[in-house]
């Protein structure tokens, strides 16, 4: 039972970025009559778009699909640097109540189910006062993102203490650092130091990017003028979830072409870049990539920035492999030396799962590698508790909502059937397969593969990475599939709280029309 000294939420969200904002927006109008706060462990909204710091940042995908659906995109760039992306959130979380549902400075450290009281023990810990908090709540939302906001991923470079120059992680931007003609040397080559080269060389004496292996890079516009003039026209509602569709189908079909077709939009990526640098230049080794494309994320170049650096002389690619750092810059395997002032190690992120909350159920620790996905969105044998989590081939934010208002709907059927515990069960036995929720072979994906669930053989437990089905089976199919088990009757449930599964169906379905984008 919940103790009259601890504080009590019907659902407490863990996260105030664009996943934890989109939460608030769907519980709050879905579910009206549930209590609810947003708890951050930084001292501000925002996530990404606030953390992040290094010259350029910007969306990697557009902001038609970035943005929320209930509050479309009003900027006029297609493509938005940081600050317009923050500003946008803040906006949003204040045009929707929610920033006054948000306590900062609540790190999240324990959660422990327990099925006799149906709800979630939870532990946070105040960053300001270091006091330790208790309460409870009956549904856990982790809108945490999936990467450590307290260190980036740097690998062991050899001699890099012997360096005397500067060594910054994009993650950790000092304040009014001065690159003014510095010889910089990005190391990486996804999108962070794609975004840095043309944001530094303009100013920089020089800028290389130094990568391993190739990466896909395919241009686009920053501004698009179909999207303005859609605008201009018709009404915001409108004209947003038109050009939500367009991208979002769009993006899908490049995706699922390059994934039938992989040689063919090999050769069309290829061709894409080569068109936007010299005739002489060394496109085999530098823009050759030697997996297929959409094995790791394609990069996304705005207005063709960095190719135009390129040609004009101001960046170069290098790829190679380091052997050490010296005293004045970087050794390559090859033999030859990067001399450099600064040194950008834009070597990726640290994957940490579900914020690095400890999860117990009924006194058993969870390790979410044991799990299969449900639907991208819950665990396995898991009450209560769901996961936002994005695309890896499309926007964050597409998934995110789908995730937010499938919540939403299993909260209302639990109230509705009197039932307090919605869990996930394989009730077929559809054993694990050995993929993880993301199927990119990128570097941080790789690294994490040992702590993120696993997928199953057949949906739901098969995570589809494509909007379109994910929006038909999560947004207009029925929640009562088999799979969710709703159990663990409330205490006052009465018998006009018991429905039928056929009847809540029915009601189910005929509150999609209400829903949808």
């Amino acid at each position: 039972m919940t103790s009259p000294e601890l504080e009590h939420l019907d659902v407490m969200i863990v996260g105030a970025g664009i996943s934890g904002i989109a939460a608030g927006h769907h519980i709050k109008t879905t579910c009206p009559w549930a209590s609810f706060a947003i708890f951050e462990a930084r001292e501000t909204m925002g996530g990404t778009w606030d953390l992040f710091k290094y010259p350029g940042i910007r969306s990697d995908s557009d902001m038609f699909t970035l943005g929320f659906s209930f509050r479309p995109w009003d900027g006029e760039q297609a493509i938005a640097d940081g600050a317009e992306i923050l500003r946008y959130l803040k906006e949003t979380a204040t045009a929707e109540g929610l920033d006054e549902k948000i306590r900062y400075q609540h790190k999240i450290v324990n959660a422990s189910w327990s099925s006799d009281d149906a709800l979630w023990h939870v532990t946070a810990q105040r960053g300001d006062t270091g006091e330790t908090i208790q309460l409870t709540t009956n549904f856990l939302f982790a809108c945490s993102g999936y990467y450590r906001y307290d260190s980036g991923y740097l690998p062991d470079f050899q001699g890099i203490k012997d360096f005397e120059g500067e060594v910054i992680h994009p993650q950790f931007w000092p304040e009014d650092f001065d690159f003014t003609d510095k010889e910089v040397v990005v190391i990486g080559s996804g999108a962070t130091a794609i975004t840095l080269v043309p944001s530094l060389s303009p100013k920089a004496g020089h800028v290389t990017m130094l990568q391993r292996s190739p990466t896909y890079m395919v241009t686009l516009p920053k501004v698009d003028p179909i999207a303005n003039f859609l605008r201009k026209v018709l009404p915001t509602k409108v004209s947003g979830g038109l050009m939500r569709w367009q991208r979002a189908l769009f993006t899908q079909g490049f995706y699922r072409l390059s994934r039938s077709q992989p040689e063919f939009m090999r050769r069309v990526l290829r061709k894409g870049v080569a068109a936007q640098l010299p005739k002489d230049y060394d496109t085999d080794t530098h823009f050759n990539p030697h997996y297929k494309p959409w094995d790791q994320r394609v990069c996304m170049v705005t207005d063709g920035d960095m190719f135009r650096e390129i040609r004009q002389g101001r960046a170069s690619v290098v790829t190679d492999h380091i052997e050490t750092f010296d005293k004045t810059g970087i050794k390559l395997a090859s033999g030859d030396h990067l001399d450099a002032d600064v040194v950008i190690t834009a070597t990726g992120l640290s994957l940490l799962f579900l914020g690095g909350i400890e999860v117990e159920v009924d006194g058993e620790k969870v390790e979410p590698a044991d799990k299969l996905s449900y639907k991208g969105m819950m665990l396995e044998d898991v009450p209560n508790l769901a996961i936002a989590l994005g695309y890896t081939n499309a926007s964050w934010t597409l998934k995110a909502e789908l995730t937010c208002d499938a919540v939403a709907r299993i909260l209302n059927h639990m109230r509705r059937v009197g039932m307090r515990q919605a869990t996930p069960v394989d009730v077929e036995g559809n054993s694990a397969t050995n993929d993880s929720v993301f199927d990119l072979q990128s570097g941080y994906v790789q690294r994490a593969a040992s702590l993120l669930p696993k997928q199953g053989k057949v949906f739901p437990w098969q995570v589809h990475q494509s909007y379109v089905k994910d929006y038909m089976a999560m947004k207009k199919k029925p929640i009562v599939d088999g799979v969710m088990q709703f159990t663990n009757p409330s205490p006052l449930r009465g018998k006009t709280q018991a429905k039928s599964e056929a009847t809540d169906s029915a009601l189910d379905e005929r509150s999609l029309a209400t829903n949808s984008d």
